[in-house]
């Protein structure tokens, strides 16, 4: 009988990578499916000042609407030379009603004075259950931001984010590649080992 567990997400991309991390882990008796009627559901206020208390946040909100365990994840892009810029604010880095092409180009700007172009893409999941968390994991990965895009795959900072041991941007290698190394796959792997180890 499968155990089963909502994600805070309707985006198909994601739901697809959570399901995939289950299976990886050999968790066959976990089913990850969207919140029902999430896309419904008023989202609450954002106001942690960490990816962290903003992934456990959003997890005991949500965990509130279903009897079922719930995750989050709240992710984004950290530049050395911005001080860890854009942060938690990644996704409207140019304003409430950003695009990918505009956060890009905001960003490439604010650091054409920068020889120092270290950065990491972040990712907290938090798991929740009854209004309250059970746990929260981090996976990051390192890598370099890139003088103009690369590549045409992934979304959001991924054509400028030059990862050293492929040798190309993130948006340059195939879903399944990014996966293997990238912050929410990371994330997700420790997520689900932690479920394992609780026997669910």
């Amino acid at each position: 009988m499968s155990t089963i567990v909502y994600a805070c997400s309707t985006n198909p991309g994601k739901l697809r990578e959570f399901d995939f991390a289950a299976r990886e882990c050999g968790l066959e008796s976990i089913a990850v499916a969207s919140l029902p009627g999430l896309s419904g559901i008023t989202p609450p206020e954002e106001n942690g000042m960490s990816f962290e208390q903003n992934a456990r946040l959003k997890a005991a909100y949500y965990s509130n609407f279903t009897p079922e365990l719930v995750f989050a994840d709240d992710s984004g892009l950290e530049v050395d030379a911005l001080g860890g810029a854009p942060g938690i604010y990644s996704a409207r880095f140019a304003g409430t009603d950003a695009t990918d092409a505009t956060n890009n180009e905001l960003l490439l700007n604010k650091l054409a004075s920068h020889s120092d172009r270290r950065a990491r893409f972040v990712c907290a999941l938090a798991i929740a259950q009854d209004g309250h968390v059970l746990h929260t994991v981090r996976g990051t990965v390192e890598g370099e931001i890139l003088h103009a895009p690369c590549g045409r795959n992934g979304f959001g900072y991924d054509p400028l984010f030059y990862y050293p041991p492929f040798q190309q941007s993130l948006a340059q290698v195939p879903p399944e590649q990014k996966f293997a190394v990238s912050h929410r796959g990371n994330a997700l792997r420790a997520l689900f080992h932690w479920l394992a180890n609780q026997r669910v």
